[in-house]
């Protein structure tokens, strides 16, 4: 995929903070990059039979990306390695230009997909070393995502225990496709270990569980496969919710990234409707689901509905809230949103401060 960008011969700084809640670092040379922080009893494991993911195309995306590396054309590093791979690029290209007084790092490993796994779990405890060594100990404004296999609810639940309390982490990283869906009580030691340490549940679209990516079988073209990121998001809140999750874990918190949030209203609306007919079904749920939804979930801004008359936007986070809201830009890839140009509606300066950091900084409480 080609994406033309507006050439601008002097690119003009963001005045405001931004805490940025998408980030993505990346490998410069893939896993070998990460073998130093693999057990050795991983190295020749990781040679002879490398991944084995839950997808059938094991080194690659359901469905390839035309745009190489998923990133902005202007993205590459000059001194070579892939899109958002250079520390020193990042901070050139965006840190520094937009303001960014934190980053949340969302690293797209393997671990999580691994058939096998404990093999898994290795990968995700590379991946938690790397972040703090190479991005989190290099630069105080980048924050890490704790990475965890969440279909061994064992496993994470040790990976968190071993480093939650790493004042570099900050949240949580949950990919939203699993083996079931993620309100099933075999999640909940991750949902119980992630309150106790305080920390918020971040769910990147990202991951392959093996199922079909829609309700109705494999979707024709990569247009399908990207719109799908929002039945998922959907499917995700919908589970935590009736299944009980919130009602248990009352002060969880679930961040829902990259995922949009235009849907998030008729969703609720649906829920609430339902919940009042069917509800003795459900006896553990005892608020109206949109009640837990603005409770205990947060949707982050990236990629952002654009309807044809901009003022509907405005309503559209109205009725969501403007404290459930985190700005990102899903720094490198193609589909990046500029702090400086990303809201094409007027906005108020305390709705600017509130999207661009100030909820953010309330939902992660280690950026204090």
């Amino acid at each position: 995929m080609t994406t033309a960008t507006l050439e601008r011969k002097t690119e003009p700084q963001t005045t405001f903070a931004v805490v940025d809640c998408d980030i993505h670092p990346t490998l410069r040379g893939g896993l070998d990059n990460i073998r130093l922080h693999l057990a050795s009893r991983w190295h020749e494991h990781l040679r002879v039979y490398g991944p084995h993911m839950h997808q059938a195309l094991a080194k690659t995306l359901m469905f390839p990306r035309m745009q190489p590396g998923l990133a902005r054309l202007d993205a590459w590093p000059p001194e070579g390695g892939a899109p958002g791979s250079s520390l020193s690029f990042m901070r050139r290209q965006h840190l520094d230009p937009n303001g960014v007084r934190f980053g949340m790092l969302q690293p797209l490993g393997p671990g999580p997909m691994q058939r096998n796994l404990d093999f898994g779990a290795a990968v995700c405890c590379a991946f938690n070393e790397w972040q703090l060594q190479e991005w989190a100990a290099e630069d105080p404004r980048l924050k890490g995502a704790l990475v965890i296999i969440p279909d061994d609810a064992t496993a994470a639940v040790a990976e968190i225990r071993r480093v939650g309390s790493n004042p570099k982490f900050v949240q949580i990283a949950f990919p939203p496709r699993t083996a079931e869906p993620p309100g099933h009580r075999r999640y909940w030691p991750i949902y119980e270990t992630a309150q106790e340490f305080d920390l918020p549940i971040g769910m990147h679209v990202s991951g392959f569980n093996g199922h079909t990516l829609t309700g109705g079988g494999w979707p024709s073209y990569y247009l399908e496969d990207h719109f799908s990121n929002v039945q998922v998001m959907q499917s995700v809140v919908t589970s935590l919710v009736l299944e009980g999750v919130f009602e248990r874990f009352r002060n969880l918190k679930v961040v829902l990234i990259e995922g949009g949030f235009g849907w998030v209203p008729a969703l609720m609306w649906r829920l609430d409707k339902h919940w009042a007919r069917l509800r003795e079904e459900v006896p553990h749920v005892k608020r109206p689901p949109s009640e837990y939804i603005k409770r205990n979930v947060w949707f982050t801004t990236q990629p952002i509905e654009e309807p044809e008359r901009p003022g509907d936007l405005l309503h559209t986070i109205a009725w969501i809230g403007w404290d459930r809201l985190l700005f990102s830009t899903d720094y490198p890839h193609w589909d990046f949103d500029d702090p400086k140009f990303a809201f094409k509606v007027g906005i108020t300066e305390a709705q600017r401060t509130q999207l661009y950091s100030g909820n953010a900084l309330s939902v992660y409480t280690r950026l204090a």
